[in-house]
């Protein structure tokens, strides 16, 4: 492990203390999906500077832009290996002129810092940064193995980041023990949820064929879109009775119903729908589709489904790590957080498949929206939370 200067006078390392700084200094980069925007480069110069080795690793596919994403270790032989993932790319910031402060520009203003990315999420990616530097200057370093899995493919199609880096740590025989990701898991106050899981996703294009016609003479034609109306019906009432310890019950939204009809005389030949379930563990991805194919059969012979399937409902059961998450945070909020499988996917549904996996950030609230931001009291606070995690000396 490359060593490490203390020293007073290392004024760089020093600089390493304060998440609000970092959090400013990653706001500035503006890696708006799939772009860097300098994000990486920034994050991998800090953990060079806290003994981390770092591997940076670009992927692509046909057709789709290089991602550059980051894998940072600082090994301790025989220890657990303790990784914080995430991702440095941002969502567009939208119209500019809406917002209060540029984007980018990562104002401070009232206790609040502004800024695309504030709490989804490099605020959280500057905490844990400062979390550890923090534990090395108080002389109480980490008493495992620590890692960082950043990708720049989060907000975009999420083909050429961690699922990539995954396979890339099996070929390197990097195990991975327990692994937190630093969404903005809270809801209303920083501590008052942890995410232990998540729920499946089923997005399905669903398309029935008829005969097109002229209105008056519907005798002649069939009509698709009764029979759409019909399927979307019963479907959107689901097989979702079954009750879960963990998850929210089961939810199917209708997104697009369309026929491309341009005129108010003509029968469409072909209706479509788009739907997409968010599922919990009393489900899978195949019983849903096999349920929905069933479904059409008994309206119509003329109907096609295409499904994209996200992943499968999974949660961890509550154990001695999250026990010690939550004392954490009781002590340093006077919250007992939720655990809970709610909200949107992340990368976390393909490190499931490595290692036991949680979410816990800052309170996601503004996330995407125009005039993204975090108290940077939530800043302070997360890094303290942060820095009781993970092993130190005593």
């Amino acid at each position: 492990m490359p060593k490490i200067n203390l020293h007073k006078k290392n004024e760089r390392l020093y600089s390493l203390l304060d998440p609000v700084r970092l959090t400013q200094e990653l706001i500035r980069c503006q890696s708006v999906t799939p772009l860097e925007g300098g994000a990486l480069d920034l994050l991998e110069s800090w953990l060079t500077d806290l003994g981390f080795l770092c591997h940076r690793l670009s992927f692509s596919e046909k057709g789709t832009e290089d991602v550059e994403n980051l894998f940072a270790i600082r090994p301790l032989e025989g220890t657990e290996n303790y990784c914080f993932a995430g991702h440095t790319d941002v969502v567009p910031a939208g119209d500019q002129k809406s917002w209060s402060h540029g984007p980018f520009d990562a104002i401070l203003k009232d206790g609040v810092l502004y800024g695309r990315g504030a709490v989804d999420m490099k605020g959280s990616i500057a905490a844990f940064v400062a979390a550890i530097a923090r534990s090395l200057k108080n002389g109480k370093p980490p008493l495992q193995t620590l890692s960082f899995l950043i990708t720049g493919d989060e907000e975009g199609l999420a083909l050429n980041g961690t699922r990539k880096v995954l396979t890339w740590l099996d070929d390197q025989k990097i195990p991975l023990d327990f692994c937190l990701v630093g969404e903005p898991s809270s809801i209303h106050k920083l501590g008052d949820t942890i995410k232990i899981g998540r729920r499946g996703s089923l997005n399905t294009l669903l398309t029935v064929r008829g005969k097109q016609g002229h209105v008056a003479f519907p005798e002649k034609s069939d009509n698709p879109l009764p029979k759409l109306i019909s399927i979307l019906h019963i479907l959107k009432e689901g097989p979702f009775e079954n009750k879960s310890d963990f998850f929210d019950p089961s939810n199917l939204e209708i997104t697009s119903i369309d026929v491309g009809n341009a005129t108010t005389n003509l029968i469409p030949e072909t209706a479509t729908a788009r739907f997409n379930i968010r599922f919990n563990d009393q489900h899978t991805g195949k019983s849903l589709s096999d349920w929905i194919k069933d479904v059409c059969t008994k309206h119509t012979n003329t109907f096609e489904t295409e499904f994209e399937f996200s992943g499968e409902a999974e949660f961890i059961e509550p154990n001695a790590i999250t026990d010690h998450m939550c004392a954490v945070i009781k002590e340093k909020t006077g919250l007992s957080p939720n655990l809970t499988t709610a909200g949107a996917t992340s990368d976390a549904r393909f490190i499931r498949h490595h290692c036991p996996v949680v979410e816990f950030g800052l309170v996601g609230q503004t996330m995407h929206q125009v005039n993204e931001c975090v108290d940077i009291k939530d800043l302070e606070t997360l890094t303290e939370i942060y820095g009781k995690f993970f092993k130190t000396a005593s």
